[in-house]
C-alpha cells in the first residue's frame, strides 16, 4: 500500500511540476515577446522622427529649391532670347518677350506672339487683350504671379501681321524649352494660331476648345495636358455671352486638372 501510495503521491507531483514549469514557459514568452514588441515600438518611433521630424527639418526644401533652380534657368533663357537673331525680326523689335510669371507654375498660357504694347515693354498681355486675360486669371482665384505668360513667338512681327512659317520654326524649340523648364501640368492655347501651332493641327479653334489635348516640348520630354480657348483679343471683338461662357468653361476644365476650386455661380 505504501509503495502503490508513493508512487501516486509521485505522478501527482509530476504533474504538479509540468503545469509549473508550462506556466513559467508561457510567462517568459510573453516577456520576451513584450520586450520584442517595445524594441520594435521604439525603433519605429525613431525612424518616424528622423523622416518627419529632424530630418525634415534640416533638409532641404524640395519645392522652393525646384522653384529656384528654374527661375534660374528661365534668367540664362531670357539672355539667351535676348540675343536671338535667327530671323529677320530680330532687325525690327524693340524688345524681346520671352515671358513672365511663376518659374514653377502649374498653368502655362501660351499665345501667338507679341504686340505693339508687349513689343515696347518686353512684356507678354499688357494691352487690352492682357487686361482681360487679367481679370479671366483673377477669376480663377489667381494673379499673374501665380501662372505663367508667354507667347510662341519672342519677337513682334511687324504690324502686328502672323508670323511666318520659319519664324515658327525658329521659335518654336524656344518655348519647348521654356515648357521643360517650367514643367507646367497644363497649357492654355490663346486663340487658334497658338493652338493650330502647338498641336499641329488645322481644325477650328471651335473644334479644338472643349477638351483635353497634349502637347509633346520634345521628343523625350513628357506629354502636358493643354486646352485651347479663343484669345482675349477675339473676346474683345466678340465680346457675348456665350463666347465669355465657353472662355469660362474652358477655364474650369484648366482648374479641375490642376485641383483648384471652381466657384459656384454667379447669380448676378
Amino acid at each position: 500500500m505504501r509503495s502503490g501510495k508513493a508512487c501516486g503521491n509521485s505522478k501527482f507531483w509530476d504533474i504538479v511540476f509540468y503545469c509549473l514549469n508550462c506556466v513559467y514557459l508561457l510567462q517568459s514568452a510573453l516577456m520576451d515577446k513584450q520586450i520584442d514588441t517595445k524594441k520594435a515600438l521604439t525603433q519605429h518611433l525613431e525612424m518616424d522622427s528622423f523622416f518627419t521630424g529632424d530630418f525634415a527639418a534640416k533638409g532641404p526644401d524640395i519645392k522652393k529649391e525646384t522653384a529656384k533652380q528654374s527661375a534660374e534657368q528661365l534668367g540664362n533663357f531670357e539672355r539667351k532670347v535676348a540675343r536671338c537673331s535667327k530671323c529677320e525680326l530680330a532687325s525690327s523689335r524693340t524688345n524681346t518677350v520671352p515671358g513672365e510669371g511663376d518659374p514653377a507654375a502649374k498653368i502655362v498660357f501660351v499665345g501667338e506672339a507679341p504686340g505693339e504694347d508687349e513689343d515696347r515693354q518686353g512684356r507678354p498681355f499688357v494691352g487690352r487683350a492682357g487686361k482681360l486675360l487679367d481679370k479671366i486669371i483673377a477669376a480663377m482665384g489667381l494673379s499673374r504671379k501665380d501662372v505663367f505668360i508667354c507667347n510662341i513667338l519672342k519677337c513682334r512681327p511687324p504690324g502686328n501681321r502672323d508670323p511666318l512659317g520659319g519664324e515658327i520654326a525658329e521659335c518654336l524649340p524656344l518655348l519647348q524649352e521654356q515648357l521643360r523648364i517650367i514643367r507646367p501640368e497644363i497649357i492654355v492655347a490663346l486663340g487658334a494660331h497658338a493652338a493650330r501651332t502647338l498641336l499641329e493641327s488645322k481644325e477650328t479653334i471651335g473644334r479644338l476648345r472643349g477638351k483635353i489635348h497634349e502637347y509633346h516640348p520634345g521628343d523625350t520630354a513628357e506629354p502636358i495636358k493643354l486646352v485651347a480657348t479663343y484669345h482675349p483679343a477675339y473676346l474683345l471683338r466678340s465680346y457675348s455671352p456665350e463666347n465669355r461662357r465657353k472662355v469660362w468653361d474652358d477655364m474650369k476644365v484648366v482648374m479641375e486638372q490642376v485641383g483648384l476650386e471652381v466657384p459656384p455661380p454667379s447669380r448676378k
